[in-house]
């Protein structure tokens, strides 16, 4: 593949900008309940709205961007708005600031996604999409091995007040990421709507009837997804009672990370050549092992293991799953189907973050691991109905 200037000007953004976002994440959890001392529900509450914000407005981003007829002004600004939100992030001094924070950067991530990854798709020929989106998403994930590994290695260190020092330090990515998009050109390929009395059509178009394998699909992803709540819990889970534990959670997240990036693209092939349906089947009873081990014990042993079985479980149905979205939608609405898919299951991430955190307060810490393996072994019986 020929690599066009504006492939790896988002490619090195989505590096610099992962990195900043994920040495936030990493800590975000662990800084939330011990140092401001939220509540595991309030944990919920934050991360499911920030991550539904993100999602929902992914498509309505994407319309936007068409009808304007331009891809750059609105990517640039949705890492300019999540660059400004970790700097608000910074002065938070008590969970309702971090919540605005947080919603103020997956609103950027919502309105930035679908015209950057319009720009790529229009800048390269048809018949080399697929390595283009390839580079981008492995730039995207080295950026965020980077941004936790750097993380660990502040947490882990001597350093005053280490976690309050990592939302800072993250600072420095975050902005210096805006640098290579500023350079991006437009391509001229998109038009725009010009036409002020155009109708707008919706994500897809009233009277248009799935398959009823595609329905059944989005019902069993609606339900894995109840079960399917925050990263966040997890490190949550990981942290042992003293301040080493917060730098143990912080590598166990590293190493999820580092599975994941290593095991897609293998499982995707693998996806391919057994079918889509019993990968996904795998990963979804993998999901489920891995949590209810989570629900008996927290033991560091079970940790390693549990955080490995996550890496692949992600890397067995994230993007297994779009693949039978798209192969099961009609060619004509494979993309808004994409889209209804992506809308579902992350609104469905706002219920289960809250579930999850009200769960860990009036139950206690195993409790929604308990509740999201039960969903994720309905989710695998289910997906036999699946053709």
């Amino acid at each position: 593949m020929r690599l066009t200037r504006n492939v790896l000007l988002a490619g090195l953004t989505s590096l610099l900008t992962d990195v900043s976002s994920e040495m936030v994440y990493a800590v975000l959890p662990l800084y939330l309940t011990a140092v401001l001392g939220a509540s595991p529900a309030v944990l919920g509450v934050i991360e499911g709205t920030a991550e539904s914000l993100s999602s929902l407005l992914r498509a309505f981003s994407g319309r936007w961007s068409d009808m304007i007829g331009r891809r750059k002004p609105l990517a640039l600004g949705g890492y300019g708005i999540s660059a400004a939100a970790r700097g608000l992030l910074c002065l938070a001094a008590g969970w309702p600031l971090v919540m605005l924070a947080r919603a103020l950067d997956r609103v950027g991530k919502g309105v930035r996604t679908a015209p950057r990854d319009a720009l790529i798709a229009e800048s390269v020929p048809r018949e080399e999409l697929g390595r283009a989106f390839g580079f981008h998403r492995a730039l995207d994930t080295l950026g965020a091995v980077i941004g936790v590994a750097a993380a660990y290695l502040i947490v882990s260190s001597d350093a005053p007040d280490a976690l309050r020092l990592v939302l800072v330090a993250a600072l420095v990515p975050g902005v210096l990421g805006l640098a290579p998009l500023a350079f991006a050109k437009e391509t001229g390929r998109c038009t725009g709507e010009r036409d002020a009395g155009k109708p707008r059509p919706p994500i897809l178009p009233r009277g248009v009837t799935l398959p009823p394998s595609l329905r059944w699909f989005l019902v069993v992803s609606g339900v894995f997804s109840l079960g399917n709540f925050s990263t966040a819990f997890l490190i949550l889970r990981a942290r042992g009672p003293t301040e080493a534990g917060d730098a143990n959670a912080v590598l166990l997240y590293l190493v999820m990370n580092i599975v994941y990036c290593v095991a897609a693209y293998p499982a995707g092939r693998i996806a391919d050549r057994v079918g889509r349906r019993a990968v996904l089947v795998t990963g979804f009873l993998l999901y489920a092992a891995t949590y209810a081990a989570l629900a008996v014990t927290h033991a560091p042993s079970v940790s390693w293991a549990v955080f490995i079985g996550m890496g692949l479980y992600m890397a067995l149905t994230d993007g297994v799953a779009r693949a039978l979205v798209a192969n099961l939608a009609p060619g004509e609405h494979r993309a808004g189907v994409l889209g209804l898919h992506s809308m579902l299951t992350s609104a469905a991430l706002l219920p289960a973050s809250i579930i999850a955190g009200l769960l860990w307060d009036r139950v206690g810490p195993a409790a929604p691991f308990a509740f999201g393996a039960g969903l994720a072994l309905l989710a695998a019986a289910a997906m036999l109905k699946v053709r």
